[in-house]
């Protein structure tokens, strides 16, 4: 019969392994490292590279196009970028446009246009700034508009109201 020897020490289990989460077989956009000009803030859609729209597109949020878009794009208050893969054939609307792919269209935003060394714009821009890198391709013609602030907003709404009251 056996007897335990009161001086060793009893075996130790080993250790459970620590658990590690599961990594996602695929990993959401928002998780990814950001595109080269992410939204300022809210939703991003995104017209990926396989994809080609034609029409009108319009809506509340921004939008990064790396495929083919043919139409009319308005998005007012929101930024479009158009990526490296990116071909537009519209005219733009929105607060911020990017051009790092190519345009062709009219552009008019109500903050800026940046384009980008790699970027491609041949039509007329409407903005309160512009911005061309070195490198970037454009033809076309440039209206500088001056923000309009909300005190002279205010004082134009009282304008056209006397004026109204006048008629």
């Amino acid at each position: 019969m056996w007897k335990p020897n009161p001086t060793s020490n009893p075996p130790v289990p080993p250790a459970p392994e620590p658990v590690r989460p599961a990594v996602p077989a695929y990993e959401p956009p928002a998780a990814r490292p950001a595109a080269p000009t992410p939204a300022a803030s809210g939703d991003q859609a995104t017209i990926g590279k396989g994809l080609m729209v034609k029409g009108e597109i319009s809506g509340s949020e921004s939008l990064f196009i790396d495929g083919k878009v043919e139409g009319a794009i308005n998005l007012p208050g929101n930024r479009v970028t158009v990526g490296r893969n990116g071909q537009v054939a519209a005219n733009i609307s929105a607060r911020e446009i990017v051009v790092l792919g190519k345009i062709r269209g009219n552009i008019v935003a109500t903050d800026r246009v940046d384009i980008r060394s790699e970027g491609a714009l041949t039509g007329d821009v409407s903005a309160a700034r512009i911005s061309i890198e070195d490198g970037a391709f454009f033809k076309g013609g440039i209206d500088i508009r001056k923000p309009e602030t909300k005190a002279a907003a205010g004082q134009s709404a009282a304008t056209a109201t006397t004026s109204a009251e006048q008629a």
